[in-house]
């Protein structure tokens, strides 16, 4: 089985089967002649560029839960995709703009590029932001787990992907920390041996300049094929608020290689990031008042990050059918910037690099059965310091906060069995194995620091962290067209470092523990009148949750509860006109008491988590009047949310409207353009409470967009 040699006339929507093939560990290859009669999956047709087309949710191939193609109908619990025709069409300035589509996500812009996200859970922050979530590229971690990184989503080269596929909840027993509340993987785009070339260029208000680019071309053997891809994008932005402003390049180099027995994908994937950093906005409402919305009180804010990552995928197919597939990979990051959302403006420096291995075998048993065996390991170093310039205030003492070094060992076996119980019905199960140990080194002095001892700093000092985290899940097809599931999975995380090693008077040593989420989901998916579905309900309840409260102190031991239905949906309407829709009401509640004496930190047990609508929405109206032109009205909903531990103050949430339009002038060029925030509404991307005040992050007005793509 190879990757199809058909050029695409854009980037098909076809073709994620291809990277799946790229990354299957169950599958047997054969000699590229064949291709058409043993790899009936990797369809080469090409749909209508603009045209609204997508795969049924009964007939989408998916990639995460296994590292290999799985059928989505046959999936024991969520997953949501958008392909990348799809990502290209949004014309999006920030990864928002694209995964909010997705039931259960709510990820929050700051400001530039800067995101906190929600997947099945309320918008978390600090290290519970960090390391809740696994962001994945082709299915290896885009950081190593215990140096996550809050606003991570940036460090994904998101504007030439295969597709973006993401798991709410737990993920399987082939992913472990971080995959908690849920994770994302960014396809990458495989190669083509028939050269091709795109690229498009996007201009905004205030400066906006988006671009990206992609050629491929390979060479094909009588007895292999290979090929390589190099895709780009740059992005500037003078800034919406005043003083402010990024500028980020990103770029990828894929090279796939497939003989009669092996499949090999090479990556390596850069990004850099210079912004000028808005702050919040301070004050009650204060995002409505246009004398205060495009101001910047923290004008010296700034944040500096660059990533380099690369990995090589090799599966080899035995003659029995049975598959090896063994991922080396590497990385290194570094990352500047000041703290504008703390009272000390400090400055953190932080990075890490890491080298690891995921090895799994893929062994097809009698009766289609299947078993997957696994080990990932990862060996890490990292730093950190937080420095503070400015004069003491409040508790928080000039100079030098927290300064050390941490190396981090991680080995984590697996086992994934599936069981066909009938032709109806099939069983999953699997259990995951994850051992960490942090070996931590202090560079300045052990002891307090700071009015009135605020930051504690640890003597050296070695961790370890073993958690077990089984699943269990179901599927059964009731017909050919309604298919039910049910899904019963732990996630588990040891603490990042930054929980472990930058403490505070409140804290002692080694009091922080692994957080354990337990998760019940039951669901279905299927087509029922013309519409296309899939619903999901789950409950959920989390321990040893360790966030930051509205006063910056560090809270070790919390406990949650998340119980809610999520929908998705499509349906063709006729006259050219199509629907699709998100929907989810959830509900994130504290599950403990703290009374720390202050109105808006206290917690009592069975109050909201603070940042954690009820509601979030988002509707498509899809126009397709002719082949090459689609026009697409989207409604963006945004449910009322408290902003304090306390449930005191709230923000009483937005609906926001957006029209985007692409046509096809001919072969070769392509008009876009975008009008969002259509009736101009005053909106915060983020609405917080903190030490006693309202701030936000202030959404933007409306704004035109228009874009030029050419095809060679």
């Amino acid at each position: 089985m190879n990757v199809p040699k058909t050029s695409h006339r854009y980037l098909s929507q076809s073709t994620p089967y291809l990277s799946a093939l790229m990354l299957s560990t169950s599958l047997a290859y054969a000699h590229p002649a064949h291709a058409d009669e043993e790899a009936p999956l990797a369809t080469t047709q090409t749909p209508a560029p603009l045209a609204t087309s997508p795969h049924t949710l009964l007939e989408t191939v998916v990639i995460t839960s296994t590292r290999a193609n799985t059928p989505k109908a046959k999936h024991p619990g969520n997953v949501a995709q958008i392909d990348g025709q799809g990502v290209i069409e949004i014309q999006a300035d920030h990864i928002e703009q694209i995964v909010n589509r997705l039931p259960g996500v709510n990820v929050q812009r700051g400001n530039g590029q800067e995101n906190l996200t929600a997947i099945r859970s309320p918008v978390l922050t600090g290290g519970a932001g960090a390391g809740s979530f696994l962001y994945l590229e082709d299915g290896v971690p885009m950081r190593a787990a215990g140096f996550a990184n809050v606003n991570g989503l940036f460090d994904a080269v998101d504007d030439v992907v295969n597709s973006i596929e993401v798991i709410r909840g737990p993920g399987s027993a082939l992913y472990g920390s971080n995959a908690v509340h849920g994770l994302m993987n960014f396809i990458s785009l495989p190669s083509t041996i028939t050269p091709e070339a795109i690229t498009s260029v996007r201009v905004g208000p205030h400066g906006v300049l988006n671009s990206w680019g992609t050629a491929s071309a390979g060479v094909d053997a009588p007895t292999y094929d290979h090929s390589v891809r190099l895709s780009f994008s740059a992005a500037k932005d003078d800034g919406f608020q005043d003083d402010t402003g990024f500028g980020q390049q990103k770029g990828q180099l894929r090279y796939d290689y497939t003989n009669q027995a092996n499949v090999v994908v090479a990556t390596i994937n850069a990004m850099n990031l210079n912004q000028e950093t808005g702050g919040y906005v301070n004050g009650t409402d204060a995002y409505k008042d246009d004398a205060l919305r495009k101001t910047n009180a923290n004008p010296e804010a700034y944040r500096d990050a660059w990533s380099l990552r690369s990995a090589v995928h090799w599966t080899h197919a035995f003659n029995d059918g049975s598959s090896l597939t063994l991922t080396p990979y590497a990385r290194t990051n570094r990352m500047e910037f000041r703290m504008h959302f703390l009272p000390s403006q400090a400055i953190e420096k932080n990075g890490h690099w890491s080298v690891g291995l995921q090895s799994s075998y893929n062994l097809p048993l009698q009766d289609g059965h299947t078993l997957i065996i696994g080990n990932d390991f990862e060996y890490s170093d990292g730093y950190l310091s937080e420095l503070q310039t400015d004069p003491d205030i409040f508790s928080y003492e000039q100079g030098l906060h927290y300064n050390y070094t941490v190396q981090a060992t991680t080995i984590a076996p697996y086992l994934h069995a599936t069981w066909a119980l009938s032709d109806a019905t099939e069983l999953t199960t699997g259990v995951r194995f994850e051992f960490t140990n942090y070996e931590y080194d202090n560079l300045t002095a052990d002891g307090f620091f700071g009015t009135a001892n605020r930051f504690y700093r640890a003597p050296d000092r070695s961790d370890q962290f073993a958690d077990v985290t089984p699943k269990l899940g179901i599927t059964h097809q009731f017909n050919p067209d309604f298919i039910g599931f049910a899904n019963l999975s732990r996630g588990a995380r040891a603490p990042q470092a930054t929980d472990l090693y930058r403490m505070q008077l409140n804290q002692v040593a080694a009091e922080a523990k692994s957080e354990k989420l337990d998760s019940l989901e039951i669901g279905s998916r299927g087509r029922l009148g013309g519409v296309e579905f899939e619903v999901a309900a789950f409950y959920m309840k989390k321990k040893n949750y360790f966030f930051r409260d509205s006063n910056n102190y560090n809270v070790i031991n919390g406990r949650t509860k998340h119980y809610g239905i999520e929908l998705e949906a499509f349906r063709t309407l006729g006259e050219h006109f199509d629907i699709s829709a998100s929907a989810t009401y959830a509900i994130h509640k504290y599950d403990f008491n703290r009374d720390v004496g202050d109105i808006n930190s206290n917690i009592t047990s069975g109050d909201d988590v603070d940042t954690a609508p009820r509601t979030l929405a988002n509707v498509r109206i899809g126009y397709t009047p002719i082949d090459a032109a689609r026009f697409e009205l989207e409604w963006v909903h945004m449910g009322e949310y408290y902003t304090d531990p306390g449930n005191q103050e709230e923000y009483e949430g937005h609906d926001l409207f957006n029209l985007r339009a692409s046509w096809d002038l001919n072969e070769s060029l392509q008009l876009s353009g975008s009008l969002t925030n259509i009736l101009d509404t005053r909106y915060a991307e983020r609405a917080d409470f903190n030490r006693g005040a309202d701030r936000y992050f202030v959404g933007e007005d409306r704004a035109l967009n228009a874009g030029i793509t050419v095809r060679f």
